[in-house]
């Protein structure tokens, strides 16, 4: 099953406009299951995979967004595993820079939900076939 286009990644640039980008190398953690977070990621170029556990992953790519969990509730620990699958250079945006995203592109929030909506839908297809 085809994945529905992600957030449009001219939006994903547009956020990262004079704005400082992490570079993580294949293979690097960037964050694990439990962890701490401040920050949503926004990947502006490369891969990532995510791990849910059980066997349970997927790979994002440019335009994808992860790491939601953090901006609903800035408690709440991971529950993920992400890692860098090749290069990959990223957009960290803090709660604040949230909001403001949301507030400066309506068009980030509505695609932000769309994008949740289909890797759900994605997540729960693949648990149920396997």
């Amino acid at each position: 099953m085809a994945r529905q286009p992600n957030i449009a990644l001219a939006t994903i640039r547009s956020l990262a406009d004079g704005r400082s980008w992490q570079a993580h190398p294949a293979g690097e953690k960037i964050f694990a299951e439990g962890d701490h977070g401040d920050d949503l990621y926004a990947i502006i170029e490369g891969f990532v995979t995510v791990d849910w556990g059980k066997g349970v992953y997927e790979t994002l790519e440019p335009g994808d967004c992860f790491g939601f969990d953090v901006m609903v509730d800035p408690a709440r620990r991971r529950y993920c595993t992400a890692t860098a699958s090749t290069a990959v250079q990223l957009l960290p945006m803090n709660r604040e820079q949230f909001l403001l995203a949301i507030q400066e592109l309506p068009m980030f929030a509505l695609e932000s939900l769309q994008v949740l909506d289909e890797r759900l839908r994605h997540l729960k297809v693949d648990r149920s076939s396997g």
